[in-house]
């Protein structure tokens, strides 16, 4: 029996001997040669691959770039302070990547899914490579659903749609990220996923943005993604690409996605700085030959999906800072080449208040137009050839002494046509207030108010059609074509309380 019970016990013990015993493995170790300045190079490692991840001492991750013969290239994801040259690094199998979920949704995160938010740890549903394949042309669809951005120069002159590339661009401070943070809070009740990418901005420029987004109740539809100026340039580099997959998550699953890159100057600086580091050859104004690739291969993962592959869409608003207004230069030209349109902000217009400061002349949406809707389409009809139209006039009348009526009303007409286009920030419009006013004053409606008058009509004209026409307020809203007999309502209770507005006005 005693037998019997040590013979059972050296059984079960070599068997948890044998479950427990360590499993053996090969593994690569390389070395570091050189580290500093958001790069390392590494020898060993003889089976790494590109793009691949690499571990260094204390869970400082890097981005196999550059594969040479005698040495790796890394570009680092962390502090590299505490690293130096003879410390040992190993591969880690896998490609660089990004948590994706519902659960980053209102969440400020980093590249690699760190919490910046000092909130709990972050939920997602599995984490995706960074760097992804764009959709082939055959799971593309046409752009088709309006993106309401809610500012009614963009809105009614240069429409933007659902899976579009709308490029925005201006001078340093014109309103740039306003036009953004503007689209995204539009975006709070209309269904769409928004991700805002900031790249290379200062803690408290970023801060501010999700403070307005929380005051406006959009930060709940919104994944912040970070990589500060104070970060390492691979972070700053890899961040749009790892903002991108999170939105194509979304996508892919049939959803609606908006994503916001602020700014893509800055990330082709960063690209520049490491790959100077990395010794490759340097190009024009010493970018590296493949700086159109790193952006287009960006920007085209932006689309809009067919119906068999979900029929989601991805917007992109990549944003790009000019010098001196020279939208000429290396970087806008890329940018304008690669997109479907874009949105200029001018310095000039900021200057003399006219905000938002989007100059029309120079803004253009290629695909857009087709997605606006009937009813916007026919308001907005010719307004944009007449209001350039009436900037170049104003630019004459300014040498003429005498002017004929014919040419004095269409200024005075146009200059009605300048204020109602010109809007508070934060403040996105539905497109039935946009229509009522747009129709307004392309009726000559206002062109009897002192432009000091034009903003309080506006308000007026808006509260008075929801009140007595919420059923075609409802079919603009819709989408659906207004025919003559219902636009003529529309424009008698404007009649109406433009009387009344101009009756108290002081003679």
């Amino acid at each position: 029996m005693l037998k019997e019970l040590l013979d059972d016990a050296v059984t079960t013990l070599q068997e948890a001997v044998e479950q427990t015993a360590a499993e053996f493995r090969p593994r690569e170790t390389g070395t570091i040669l050189q580290v500093g300045g958001g790069i390392a190079r590494i020898k060993g490692l003889p089976s790494l691959k590109s793009e691949e991840l690499v571990r260094f001492p204390g869970d400082v991750l890097g981005v196999a770039v550059n594969l040479e013969p005698d040495e790796v290239g890394v570009i680092l994801l962390g502090d590299s302070e505490r690293l130096a040259a003879g410390a040992g690094v190993t591969a880690t199998g896998r490609e660089a990547d990004t948590p994706v979920g519902d659960g980053l949704l209102g969440r400020v995160i980093d590249t690699t899914g760190r919490v910046l938010d000092q909130g709990k740890p972050l939920s997602y549903s599995e984490r995706r490579p960074v760097e992804r394949p764009a959709p082939a042309i055959i799971d593309r669809s046409p752009v088709t659903v309006p993106l309401e951005t809610g500012i009614k120069a963009i809105d009614a002159l240069i429409p933007v749609g659902r899976g579009q590339r709308e490029l925005i661009l201006g001078d340093r401070q014109t309103g740039k990220t306003s036009v953004a943070v503007d689209t995204l809070i539009n975006q709070r009740d209309k269904g769409v996923v928004c991700v805002y990418c900031a790249i290379g901005q200062r803690g408290t420029a970023v801060a501010r943005v999700v403070e307005t987004l929380r005051t406006h109740h959009a930060l709940t539809n919104t994944i912040v993604v970070v990589a500060s100026d104070e970060d390492p340039p691979g972070l700053r580099f890899v961040a749009p690409y790892a903002a991108t997959t999170m939105a194509e998550y979304f996508m892919e699953q049939g959803r609606d996605a908006l994503i916001v890159y602020d700014d893509l100057t800055r990330h082709a600086r960063a690209y520049r700085e490491l790959s100077l580091l990395l010794r490759r050859p340097p190009g024009r104004e010493a970018y590296p030959g493949d700086i159109f690739f790193i952006h287009s291969r960006l920007l085209e993962r932006a689309t809009h999906l067919r119906e068999e592959r979900g029929g989601g869409s991805l917007t992109a608003l990549p944003i790009v800072e000019t010098q001196a207004q020279d939208i000429s230069a290396y970087i806008p030209t890329n940018l304008i080449s690669i997109t479907d349109g874009q949105i200029y902000l001018s310095p000039t217009l900021f200057h003399k208040g006219l905000l938002p400061a989007i100059d029309v002349g120079k803004s253009v949406s290629r695909v857009g137009g087709k997605t606006q809707y009937p009813a916007f389409r026919g308001v907005a009809g010719d307004l944009r050839l007449s209001y350039s139209q009436f900037e170049e006039l104003e630019t004459f009348a300014r040498f003429a002494t005498r002017l004929d009526e014919d040419t004095r009303a269409t200024i005075e007409h146009g200059r009605r046509v300048r204020e109602v286009l010109k809007q508070p920030e934060h403040q996105p419009l539905r497109a039935s207030d946009q229509m009522v006013v747009l129709k307004a004053v392309n009726a000559g409606l206002l062109d009897a108010l002192a432009l000091e008058q034009i903003a309080d009509a506006e308000v007026a004209l808006r509260r008075r059609v929801h009140a007595e026409l919420p059923d075609l307020c409802e079919r603009m809203e819709t989408g659906r074509e207004l025919d003559p007999p219902q636009w003529e309502q529309v424009l008698e209770v404007a009649r109406k309380t433009l009387a009344e507005m101009h009756g108290q006005a002081p003679e």
